[in-house]
């Protein structure tokens, strides 16, 4: 059985690309709350790339910002 692994860069990259779309979209994290049910500290730590979410949530916040999924994982994964 494979051993799990958590990408780090790949889970923050994720957060800060959720922030940027959420901030350009001038939705606060408590409106994003009011609109998905995620409690607030959940999305807090999605941001910060402390929390590896679920597609389900993942799916209720690109509803809740009027975007596609596949937006939230546009990102570059190349350090900077």
């Amino acid at each position: 059985m494979a051993k799990y692994r958590r990408n780090t860069l790949f889970i923050v990259s994720f957060g800060k690309n959720l922030q940027r779309i959420r901030k350009q979209k001038k939705i606060s994290q408590e409106e994003l709350t009011y609109r998905t049910d995620v409690p607030l500290s959940q999305i807090g730590r999605i941001e910060r790339g402390t929390l590896n979410t679920g597609i389900s949530i993942v799916y209720d916040i690109s509803k809740a910002l009027n975007i596609s999924a596949k937006e939230l994982f546009d990102f570059d994964l190349r350090k900077k």
